[in-house]
């Protein structure tokens, strides 16, 4: 099979030729249709993840076809198509996976990092974390695969704010595309910050239902009652802050952030709330799979042959997509 592997971080994933893996107890082999380029993996790249594992290779929204399970697999079969989020798998037995919070297990496994993930024709995973992905709802794998990360980390994100109906979203890329879909789908009132002078990225964001769209740096035209956070820079902690009510919520839902700035305790005085998002569950999966398929949430991708996965990298950290980077094996 071909995959791209990152052999250290920071040096550019090289193409291989390596021998077709077979799916041990409990494990499927999917052939790769089409694999996300998420901005986890560019914390994958610059090794900025401590618990990532190399050589790897990257990718985590990986949607493809069963095409040999292992022993004990009664689901999927062979011929299903399914995806292959984050969390490849749980202990099952820890604290957190006991009491219905897998998604903060002790020993978890994540997919293209700390085990190979989609960048590349076939790859191997746990027949327990696979989600169904049916073709007569699924018919385009490249528009699926975001799904998997952007959107799942995007549903989690919203539901931790709780109940709100106007909302913040900082970082309008691959996740708050597919968000602000859901959200005005069910009633919500959707405010788009973006980069300083990225007027493209504003008006993507009011094609899609966006109530305003602007740069970060502004505050709203009203007080929000939560703030999502896609961008990893800290700064804006400081800046949704101020923008969302007292009793409002700022929530992060990225792996990775840059340093948080201090600011004065004013801002998270009247029972704001700042929380993270780390990781998600497979009901999280589940149920925004089926909140995105109810909102027939069109999703806007660029795609990249496989041996572009270096090229796509790069048009992730510049900035210069509108939606998400899609391989195609």
């Amino acid at each position: 099979m071909d995959v791209m592997r990152l052999m250290k971080p920071g040096h550019p994933l090289v193409l291989m030729q390596e021998p077709t893996p077979v799916p041990g107890p409990g494990q499927v082999r999917i052939k790769v249709l089409a694999c996300g380029v998420c901005r986890t993996d560019l914390h994958v790249y610059d090794g900025e993840l401590p618990q990532a594992q190399y050589p790897v290779v990257p990718g985590h929204e990986i949607v493809g076809v069963v095409d040999d399970v292992g022993d004990g697999v009664l689901s999927p079969m062979v011929g299903d198509q399914v995806g292959v989020p984050w969390l490849g798998r749980a202990c099952g037995y820890c604290f957190y996976c006991t009491s219905g919070s897998e998604n903060l297990c002790d020993s978890p496994i994540f997919t293209g990092c700390t085990r190979d993930g989609g960048y590349a024709t076939q790859v191997i995973a746990d027949a327990r974390y696979c989600l169904p992905l049916p073709v007569s709802d699924y018919p385009d794998p490249a528009e699926a695969a975001p799904l998997l990360c952007a959107g799942l980390i995007g549903g989690r994100t919203l539901k931790l704010a709780g109940e709100c109906t106007r909302v913040g979203m900082y970082g309008f890329g691959a996740a708050a595309h597919l968000l602000i879909q859901v959200a005005t789908s069910q009633g919500k009132e959707v405010y788009a910050f973006t980069r300083e002078g990225d007027v493209a990225a504003q008006q993507f964001a009011q094609s899609l239902g966006a109530t305003w769209a602007g740069s970060s740096a502004l505050p709203p035209p009203c007080l929000l009652d939560a703030a999502l956070i896609f961008a990893p820079a800290g700064e804006l902690i400081p800046m949704a802050l101020r923008a969302v009510r007292k009793g409002g919520s700022v929530v992060c839902g990225g792996i990775h952030m840059s340093d948080i700035p201090s600011f004065p305790y004013d801002l998270l005085w009247g029972e704001r709330r700042l929380l993270s998002v780390a990781n998600l569950t497979r009901e999280d999966g589940r149920v925004f799979l089926a909140a995105a398929a109810e909102a027939k949430v069109k999703v806007h991708v660029e795609r990249y042959r496989l041996e572009q996965a270096n090229e796509a990298l790069d048009d992730l950290r510049l900035g210069i997509l509108q939606g998400a980077a899609v391989l195609i094996p």
